[in-house]
């Protein structure tokens, strides 16, 4: 059953524009999408060179071509990589200097959706007031069209998959690559039939694993709701756990730019924990570093950073080009968001599910006497629960400002960070709240020592937003 435009969701923020298929989301408010980020960047540099790819979700294509076709047609030059990870295409945008990208993807968001993400020439979502020019140029239809003789033309390229593994290998160093060999590791990995199957295998049989990939042809239709969460990975669960000798399980969301982890028991572990192997696995090497992670993100970063005297984490606004501008000017080597998002400037500057497994099964390998469960058990435990609300629930997005202000009115005795919606440190918890930039909800997420101590602490900045549960 079809939905009318008006009555479908859709997103404009700094990750870009996202809609449902068919009603907020179609080719000609894709095309009008690409050309307003086309147009933005003709307007600084002549005859740009772009590339794009898409996350295999059935339907893309139709996209891609639209998105294609109005680069070209505002003077850009394009680079197609067809199917490719979101992270890929940071990884070409880089390796290629070229001056930016778009993904045809909506990320972790069910079938229905398709979306479009910007890419500036460091391969990372572009800053605040570049998303808002393009946004502006969008709603306002600024669009530089040129003339026949000025339109792009658009190459074809294969060889996004091998020069990004290729760089997670460089990452971890010849020495290390032979330690996970070594190891044999039975490693079950989910693709969720999108764009990290091909890439997945390839990086994990070169490390030497056993795969039992599941979801693992490139249909683009997902086999379960593709967001890498508890609730939607029992396929994987059940795969590891009837695996004989499986030491570990991934999950990928169709852009391949988060990862969710399974113990060699067949138990989800969390999505806050990909980063926090990931850090594990990092410092391990480099001894000391600045790492980065968002607002929402688990307090276990900073219990990591302590075991190391100089490592610290700068704390940021949710999204990768804030953990990233934290990170750029100090030289960090690590960061991310507690959605299972890891992000490796050595390799890119994008949330990046192949660095990640490459991280966690590094640190397998240099912990031989202890399989995963037994290291996340060493590790301090605290309650996260992440809740969120419909914005037509409450008001409508107009509504969000006026509860930051009596969230922050209500905890100002409080440690208050207000960059991102609220965040309020307590002695033994948190509780952020927040408008999410790809959906149309606002979420309250608390972290405390005890379930009933983040439970309480969601139901306080709830009750003082004036959001509470009637």
């Amino acid at each position: 059953m079809s939905m009318h435009a008006s009555d479908a969701p859709f997103m404009l923020s700094i990750s870009g524009a996202r809609g449902i298929v068919g009603a907020s989301m179609t080719p000609i408010v894709a095309s009008k999408f690409a050309a307003a980020f086309g147009s933005q960047l003709v307007e600084h540099t002549r005859r740009p060179r772009l590339a794009v790819g898409r996350d295999g979700r059935a339907g893309g294509e139709a996209f891609t071509n639209a998105v294609k076709g109005a680069l070209m047609a505002v003077g850009c030059e394009v680079v197609d990589f067809g199917v490719t990870m979101t992270p890929s295409i940071g990884v070409m945008i880089r390796e290629l200097k070229l001056d930016g990208g778009m993904c045809i993807t909506a990320s972790h968001n069910p079938l229905e959706w398709n979306g479009l993400k910007c890419l500036n020439e460091d391969g990372l979502a572009p800053p605040k007031a570049d998303a808002d020019a393009i946004i502006a140029r969008f709603r306002e239809e600024r669009f530089a069209f040129v003339t026949a003789e000025c339109i792009g033309s658009c190459e074809q390229r294969a060889d996004a998959n091998e020069t990004h593994v290729a760089k997670v290998l460089t990452l971890l160093g010849r020495e290390r690559v032979a330690a996970i060999a070594q190891r044999h590791f039975v490693v079950v990995l989910d693709s969720v039939n999108a764009s990290g199957c091909i890439p997945g295998r390839m990086l994990l049989e070169r490390l030497g694993c056993t795969l039992v990939h599941i979801n693992g042809e490139q249909t683009g239709v997902f086999a379960h709701r593709p967001e890498p969460i508890a609730e939607n990975l029992a396929q994987l669960c059940d795969a590891v756990s009837s695996t004989p000798n499986a030491a570990i399980g991934f999950a990928q969301d169709p852009d391949a730019d988060r990862l969710a982890i399974v113990d060699e028991r067949g138990q989800f572990i969390g999505e806050e924990y990909t980063l926090v192997l990931s850090a594990m696995a990092m410092l391990a090497q480099c001894g000391v570093t600045t790492m980065a992670a968002n607002l929402s993100t688990s307090r276990m970063i900073d219990d990591v950073a302590a075991r190391y005297p100089g490592a610290s984490v700068a704390r940021t606004a949710v999204g990768e080009a804030h953990v990233v501008a934290a990170l750029k000017p100090s030289g960090g080597k690590i960061g991310g968001e507690g959605n299972g998002g890891v992000i490796v400037p050595e390799v890119c500057f994008v949330r990046d599910s192949l660095s990640a497994m490459a991280l966690v099964l590094d640190l397998l390998a240099s912990t031989p006497t202890q399989s995963l469960s037994r290291i996340v058990a060493g590790m301090p435990k605290y309650a996260m629960i992440k809740t969120k609300l419909d914005l037509s629930t409450i008001g409508g997005s107009s509504a969000v400002g006026a509860a930051l202000e009596k969230v922050k009115l209500a905890f100002a005795h409080e440690r208050c960070n207000a960059s991102d919606g609220v965040r309020v440190d307590f002695a033994d918890g948190w509780v952020h709240l927040r408008a999410s930039n790809t959906e149309p909800i606002v979420r309250v997420i608390a972290e405390a020592t005890t379930e009933q101590r983040a439970q309480e602490l969601i139901r306080q900045c709830r009750t003082a937003a004036g959001l509470e549960v009637h």
